[in-house]
């Protein structure tokens, strides 16, 4: 029987925005369940950055003509929306950049700078590693030290010893709202007070929470927010750094470059104001187009009821997924998004996403940027099974039938 959000959500309809999902894999129907890698595009975003490409295609801010005013007006609304869709007190906050990686890294780089030797930066034993090597690259050139929050065992990060992590020493805190390999949904609100007791600025990573649902950044209380857009139905290569002002005043630039600059001369350059001050070079206007309209396609779709749909059809994943004999799930905190993350007793994931490949389930393999993780889980990876609104429980189903089928193969 279906639960209340799969009886109203529109999923037909959605479906039929993705072109992709329409065709097939290795002969099957495909059923792509990758999404914490990289979402599938929707028609709409698809149709947005060919109509920039087609009518607008002009290099933004410096030009005079009406082309050029043309394709600014439409790339500075986009950063409107994407402060919107995260509820960004002003736009001006909101820097582009090519996806979360960067963002983390343009903290690192310019935040990072008042580091000294003897600081403590906190991450979790759960970041995936676009969340821990910039915080230690910049250890080694600051001699600040790198703390871990642990991980229990079923995949919650351990608030206990959290606590016991901050003190005066600690300057920065840097943790994943959403576990990519795990799912689990960390209470980054508590995080956020937490660190900001003793004084310590918080780095939300939100790759894997702005597809799933509301993301308030005021509410939060972080100081930074970073996420990318390839993982919300936007294009490749887009994201989104917001910060503080007052913080993102007070950094230096990232890159040196045009846009980037008030003037330059030999004697000496001063710089933009934000967020240009970040923004060097001639920027992705297409795909801030993009992003733009894949967070006006999932705000149409309401995100409350993105979220319900989507937590659903992960029960009902979970519950038919644990009936295959051997089965053990990754990671079953009772908060989680859209993951399931599985091995077979006996069985390498290499070997069961390859099979699954072959009936035309599309799965990650593999330690999925999360080494560190799986080192404490004692695992070489996992098989991982990603959803999206745009899947059903027939999906879920395939899954189930393929998986059942590769045990049998591999038994």
């Amino acid at each position: 029987m279906q639960n209340t959000a799969a009886k109203t959500f529109p999923i037909e309809r959605i479906r039929a925005d993705f072109p992709l999902l329409q065709t097939e894999m290795n002969g099957k129907p495909l059923v792509f369940l990758d999404s914490a890698a990289s979402s599938q595009k929707p028609q709409q975003v698809l149709d947005a950055i060919e109509q920039y490409y087609e009518n607008d295609n002009a290099n933004v801010h410096r030009g005079v003509y009406a082309l050029s005013q043309r394709a600014t007006d439409a790339f500075e609304a986009a950063r409107k929306t994407m402060a919107a869709y995260i509820n960004a007190p002003d736009e001006h906050e909101v820097i582009w950049v090519r996806g979360c990686t960067e963002g983390i890294n343009l903290i690192a780089s310019t935040y990072g700078q008042r580091f000294k030797t003897g600081d403590e930066i906190i991450v979790s034993h759960m970041e995936h590693h676009s969340n821990i090597v910039p915080w230690q690259m910049l250890c080694e050139r600051s001699g600040a030290i790198l703390k871990v929050i642990p991980v229990l065992d079923n995949g919650e990060l351990d608030m206990v010893a959290y606590k016991e992590l901050l003190n005066e020493r600690t300057v920065f805190v840097s943790v994943v709202h959403v576990s990519n390999a795990l799912g689990t949904v960390n209470p980054v609100v508590d995080i956020c007070n937490m660190a900001h007791e003793v004084g310590a600025v918080v780095l939300i990573d939100g790759a894997q929470a702005t597809p799933h649902g509301k993301v308030d950044v005021q509410a939060i209380g972080c100081d930074f927010y970073t996420f990318s857009g390839h993982k919300m139905c936007g294009p490749t290569g887009q994201g989104i750094l917001w910060g503080k002002r007052e913080l993102l005043e007070s950094m230096p630039p990232y890159h040196g470059g045009g846009e980037m600059i008030d003037k330059v001369s030999f004697e000496g350059t001063t710089y933009n104001v934000i967020p240009f001050k970040f923004e060097a070079g001639t920027p992705n206007m297409a795909g801030a187009i993009g992003l733009a309209s894949a967070a006006d396609y999932m705000t149409s779709l309401d995100l409350d009821a993105i979220e319900q749909y989507e937590a659903e059809l992960l029960a009902y994943a979970t519950g038919e997924m644990t009936k295959i004999e051997g089965l053990k799930v990754i990671g079953t905190a009772p908060e989680k998004h859209s993951v399931l993350s599985f091995l077979v007793e006996g069985m390498h994931p290499y070997d069961l996403g390859t099979l699954l490949d072959k009936q035309g389930v599309a799965v990650r393999t593999g330690h999925h940027c999360c080494q560190p993780l799986m080192e404490r889980f004692g695992i070489p990876g996992t098989v991982r099974a990603s959803f999206a609104f745009y899947n059903t429980r027939e999906d879920v189903d395939r899954l189930v039938a393929a998986t059942t089928r590769a045990v049998k193969m591999l038994s």
